[in-house]
C-alpha cells in the first residue's frame, strides 16, 4: 500500500512519460517479451473505448440542461463552432507553409513503401448527412461521434424544452455525469501501464524507427505543430482569453501528456475536463459542452497533418502544386479534419478524400499510405498535442465569453485528485454510515 500510495502522489503525467520510455526501452532490448505485456495496452484501449461513448453523450447532454436557458445555447455553440473552424483552417495553412519551406517528400523513395488497404472514404455529403443518426444505438455501437454529439444536443435541448417535467431528466443527467467523471479519474490510474505496453509492441515490432525513420516528415510534424500553438493558441489564450500563458500551459500539461502518448482526442478529454476545471477554473457549463465538441470537431493538429501530408505526397509524386491545387488542398483538408475519428492514425484515410480531390488516384494514395503508415506513431503522438491545446485553448476563450471561468477560484483546488483520493473518501463515506 505504501509503494501505491507514493505511486498514486506523483503527477499523473510524469507517470505516462515514465510509462512511455519504460516502453521504448522494453521494445528494444526485450522484444521477445512485448507479447506478455501487449494485454495490458489492450485492456487500456478497451477502457477508454469503454468510456467515451458514454462520456460523450452524457456530458453534451448534461451541459445543455446546464445553460437554463435554451438560447444561450446558441451563442455557445455558435462561437464554438466559429472558433474551432478558425483554428482548424489555420491548421492547415500551417501544415500547407511548412510543406512547401520545408519540402519533406522531395526525393522520398516510393519503390520501398508496400500499398495498404485504405477503408471506405465518404463524401462530404454523406459526411453531412450522417450526422443525423437513423439510429442512435447503432451509432453508439459503431462510435459515430458526429451523429452522438447531435442526439445529445437534440436531448439537452427536449429537456431544457420540457420545463418543469424535464427536470428530473436534468438531474439524472447530472447525476450521470458527476458518476462518470468519477469513473474517469480511476481508469486514468491504469493509463502509464497501457502505454507501457503499447509503446514496447511498436518499438519491439518496428524498432526505434517507429520514432525516428520517417526524418523530414517527422521534423515537419514537430515544426507544425510547435507553430500551431505559438502563432494561434498562444495569443488566443493570452489577448482574447486573458489567462497568463505559463500558468495555463502548466495547468493542462496532464492532458498534453496524456495526448502526446495516446495520440487519441478521445482518451484525452477525461484528464481535458478535469484539468480545465480544477487547473484553468473554466466552469461546468464549457467542460461539459466545448470540450467533447473539441474532442470530435477540434482537430488543428489533423488539420496541420493532413495539410502537410497532402504536400508531402504530390512532393513524393512528382506533382508541382500550383495556386488552384493548393485552395482544393486547403479547403478539403478543412472538411476532412471536422469528420475525423479522435483515434490513432484516422487522418490517413481521410488524406484519400484530399488527394482524390487534387486527382491523385486510389493506388498512388495507397502507396503514400504506405510510406508512412510504419512510421505514423509518432507522428501521430505529436500532431494530437495541438489538437488537445486547440481543444482547452478554445474552453478557455468561450469560458471568458461566458463569463465561466475564475482563475482564482481553480487555485484554492487540488492540484491533481487521485483514484486513490476518490477511493479514501468512499472509504470514509462507508464508516460514518
Amino acid at each position: 500500500m505504501k509503494i501505491y500510495a507514493a505511486w498514486s502522489r506523483v503527477p499523473l503525467w510524469q507517470r505516462v512519460l515514465f510509462g512511455l520510455a519504460l516502453g521504448v526501452a522494453f521494445g528494444m532490448f526485450w522484444p521477445a517479451g512485448a507479447p506478455a505485456v501487449a494485454f495490458m495496452g489492450d485492456i487500456f484501449v478497451r477502457l477508454i473505448r469503454m468510456l467515451v461513448v458514454p462520456l460523450v453523450l452524457v456530458m453534451i447532454a448534461a451541459g445543455v440542461t446546464s445553460l437554463g436557458d435554451p438560447r444561450r445555447l446558441g451563442s455557445l455553440g455558435g462561437r464554438t463552432l466559429m472558433m474551432f473552424a478558425g483554428t482548424t483552417a489555420a491548421g492547415v495553412s500551417i501544415g500547407i507553409a511548412v510543406g512547401l519551406v520545408m519540402q519533406p517528400g522531395a526525393g522520398a523513395d516510393l519503390a520501398a513503401a508496400a500499398p495498404q488497404a485504405l477503408g471506405e472514404v465518404r463524401s462530404a455529403y454523406d459526411q453531412l448527412i450522417g450526422i443525423v443518426p437513423l439510429n442512435i444505438f447503432d451509432s453508439m455501437t459503431r462510435g459515430d461521434m458526429l451523429a452522438i454529439i447531435f442526439f445529445s444536443l437534440i436531448t439537452g435541448i427536449g429537456t431544457l424544452a420540457a420545463g418543469e417535467d424535464g427536470k428530473p431528466m436534468a438531474a439524472l443527467l447530472q447525476s450521470a455525469s458527476n458518476v462518470l467523471l468519477q469513473v474517469v479519474r480511476i481508469v486514468m490510474e491504469f493509463t502509464p501501464f497501457g502505454v507501457f505496453a503499447l509503446i514496447a509492441g511498436a518499438v519491439a515490432s518496428n524498432g526505434v524507427a517507429v520514432f525516428l525513420n520517417i526524418g523530414q516528415l517527422a521534423l515537419a510534424v514537430v515544426i507544425g505543430s510547435i507553430l500551431q500553438i505559438l502563432v494561434v493558441h498562444v495569443p488566443l489564450v493570452s489577448m482574447v482569453a486573458r489567462v497568463p500563458v505559463k500558468r495555463f500551459f502548466s495547468g493542462i500539461v496532464d492532458a498534453l501528456a496524456i495526448a502526446f502518448s495516446t495520440a487519441s482526442s478521445s482518451a484525452t478529454l477525461p484528464v481535458a475536463i478535469r484539468v480545465a476545471q480544477d487547473k484553468l477554473g473554466i466552469g461546468r457549463v464549457i467542460t461539459s459542452t466545448v470540450l467533447p465538441l473539441g474532442a470530435s470537431v477540434g482537430k488543428d493538429g489533423t488539420a496541420m497533418y493532413v495539410g502537410l501530408l497532402s504536400v508531402f505526397s504530390l512532393q513524393a509524386l512528382g506533382i508541382t502544386a500550383d495556386v488552384a491545387t493548393l485552395a482544393i488542398i486547403f479547403l478539403t483538408a478543412a472538411l476532412a479534419a471536422f469528420g475525423t475519428a479522435p483515434v490513432p492514425s484516422a487522418s490517413l484515410f481521410m488524406l484519400a478524400a484530399v488527394l482524390s480531390a487534387v486527382g491523385i488516384s486510389p493506388e498512388q494514395t495507397a502507396i503514400i499510405v504506405g510510406l508512412v503508415l510504419p512510421f505514423d506513431r509518432f507522428l501521430d503522438m505529436t500532431r494530437t498535442v495541438p489538437s488537445a491545446s486547440a481543444n482547452l485553448t478554445v474552453a478557455a476563450v468561450i469560458a471568458r465569453f461566458e463569463g465561466e471561468i475564475d482563475l482564482d477560484k481553480s487555485s484554492a483546488k487540488p492540484a491533481t485528485m487521485q483514484a486513490s483520493d476518490v477511493l479514501t473518501s468512499w472509504t470514509a463515506e462507508q464508516d460514518c454510515k
